[in-house]
């Protein structure tokens, strides 16, 4: 090859390789116009706009993803606080122990075949609330003078207390086993007395049934205190 073909030659590829070169900055600057044009951009604060890069945009969106806010506290359907001590509506507001009475109580009396010629007086609180049933019952029988005395070994440690439906109970030796008693008749009525927290005998009494036979009563008459055991009362 002669010295002037291969001049020719490197000058050609020379010229080939500038023009490439030429191009490729060109494209590339556009790409760079493009992407600097297409930026997004959102609204500054103060009411006017900002540009906003890609990355602050994206970081944007993993704070918002990122934050947690507490839950509302939110009450279930039906459920009501539970009302303080003493509070309307409450076990205490009706927790008062009241004096047995008559109009709070209801009164039996059975006869018992043990121990011989006795009575068992039952007493049931029929009221809301506990009640104290204070010392012994004031019997009144038929055509009596005067109420039998109680059994002072008897009386027991503290008052006998009724909660509502609760019963208290009394043993009444009605007439003496081995007929030294005095005085005997068949009585057909009785009434029974409360006593109240002064140990006083208060009103009429209440009518307490008998048999219809009546009971035999005599100068042994006594009763028990009021207790809370029905076995304790006639022993």
């Amino acid at each position: 090859m002669s010295n002037a073909l291969f001049r020719r030659r490197t000058a050609l590829l020379t010229a080939t390789v500038a023009a490439a070169a030429s191009l490729a900055l060109t494209a590339c600057g556009t790409d760079l116009d493009s992407a600097a044009t297409n930026t997004p951009t959102v609204a500054a604060d103060n009411g006017g706009s900002s540009t906003a890069t890609p990355n602050a945009a994206a970081e944007d969106i993993k704070t918002a993803a990122s934050r947690t806010d507490s839950p509302a506290t939110v009450s279930k359907p039906g459920r009501t606080s539970t009302p303080a001590k003493g509070s309307a509506g409450s076990k205490g507001s009706t927790s008062t122990t009241v004096t047995c009475t008559g109009a709070n109580t209801k009164v039996t009396a059975q006869t018992v075949s043990r121990p011989l010629n006795h009575l068992l007086l039952t007493v049931k609180n029929t009221g809301s609330k506990s009640c104290y049933l204070y010392g012994y019952p004031a019997l009144r029988f038929t055509d009596a003078q005067s109420v039998p005395p109680v059994d002072e070994d008897t009386q027991p440690q503290a008052v006998t207390t009724l909660s509502p439906g609760q019963s208290g109970y009394a043993g009444v030796l009605l007439s003496a086993g081995d007929g030294s008693g005095t005085n005997g008749y068949t009585a057909k009525t009785l009434s029974v007395i409360f006593q109240n927290r002064a140990l006083d005998f208060v009103g009429s009494g209440v009518n307490v049934a008998l048999p219809s036979k009546g009971v035999y009563i005599d100068s042994s008459l006594r009763t028990t205190y009021w207790l809370t055991n029905p076995a304790d009362a006639l022993n």
